[in-house]
């Protein structure tokens, strides 16, 4: 008699990653891999994917439509974690607006059923005042940054992306060690070599998440561990476009950039001006089981330790 757990029986998921030499691709990489999924590591230069034997490396630009219909042939999902974050602001609309809504039209149009896609919580107006951030807050105007703006246009181009259940991933701050880490790497690097990097204001929020937890999310999505549904309180609605908040918990500005100050060896400038002092909320991906293990402490050491390394 034959189980209907057996190895036979068992489908392992085949999931395409863009962006999967990242900081974040490459964890959601491996995520994967341990939650029993094939990964399609789409990158721009050979040899740079995540070296596992469940990771196939797939080489080009996911912006052509011909390559990103060849990309996603016969995948159960596609996860989008590339945005060309520092460009201008052309540049980010091409890659992160356009490129982004090719391969979710070439996904919608090969039958894969589900998209994640890594957006941020910096969509949202966190004007000093704005209170508590949910999935429902207002977003932010024409006149904020230009990562903020064009992460919010490729929001609102996937929502009009017909024929798959898409999920925006928004996290804030995203702590975790990498060269190309921005709040363990870049960040610190600019405060030491830049006394204007050096200000803050003391009290603003300084919502957080770890690149551990927020790839654990993901997978879960991407490799169905966390259903769709019809209820948004339980999981991503199917057929809708879904976002979903990834924080974990409260902190104050001065918590991470005092432990960078000391670590770089530079004396931070506390500023006296209005700041957000609100937080983002994450009761939805809660609702969906999701629980961050990363404390803040734990987080904060990472960042310490790598520095004083250096």
């Amino acid at each position: 008699m034959t189980s209907s757990s057996s190895p036979d029986s068992f489908h392992r998921p085949t999931v395409v990653v863009t962006g999967a030499n990242g900081f974040v691709g490459a964890q959601v990489c491996h995520a994967l891999v341990s939650r029993g999924a094939t990964v399609r590591a789409v990158v721009r230069r050979s040899g740079t994917a995540p070296a596992h034997p469940d990771v196939t490396e797939v080489v080009g630009d996911f912006t052509d439509e011909s390559f990103a219909a060849h990309a996603v042939d016969g995948a159960d999902a596609v996860v989008t974690t590339v945005h060309p974050m520092g460009s201008d602001r052309d540049v980010q609309h091409e890659i992160g607006v356009v490129g982004t809504t090719t391969i979710a039209r070439a996904a919608a149009g090969a039958g894969v059923p589900l998209l994640v896609h890594v957006s941020t919580a910096a969509v949202y107006d966190r004007s000093p005042g704005a209170g508590d951030v949910s999935e429902g807050s207002a977003l932010v105007g024409d006149d904020a940054n230009d990562y903020s703006v064009t992460k919010r246009d490729t929001d609102a181009a996937l929502a009009g992306v017909d024929g798959i259940t898409r999920v925006l991933v928004r996290p804030p701050a995203i702590l975790g060690a990498g060269e190309t880490s921005v709040w363990n790497t870049l960040r610190p690097a600019g405060m030491r070599e830049h006394e204007s990097q050096r200000h803050a204001v003391a009290d603003q929020s300084f919502p957080w998440v770890h690149v551990t937890d927020l790839a654990a999310l993901i997978a879960d999505v991407a490799a169905a561990s966390i259903p769709t549904s019809d209820d948004v309180a339980s999981g991503p609605v199917a057929g809708e476009c879904t976002p979903v908040n990834v924080a974990a918990g409260p902190a104050r500005v001065a918590d991470y950039h005092q432990v960078v100050a000391d670590a770089v060896g530079v004396s931070p400038v506390w500023d006296e001006s209005a700041a957000w002092t609100g937080r983002i909320v994450a009761d939805r991906a809660h609702g969906w089981g999701w629980s961050p293990q990363v404390a803040l402490p734990e987080a904060l050491d990472e960042v310490r330790s790598g520095l004083t390394e250096v």
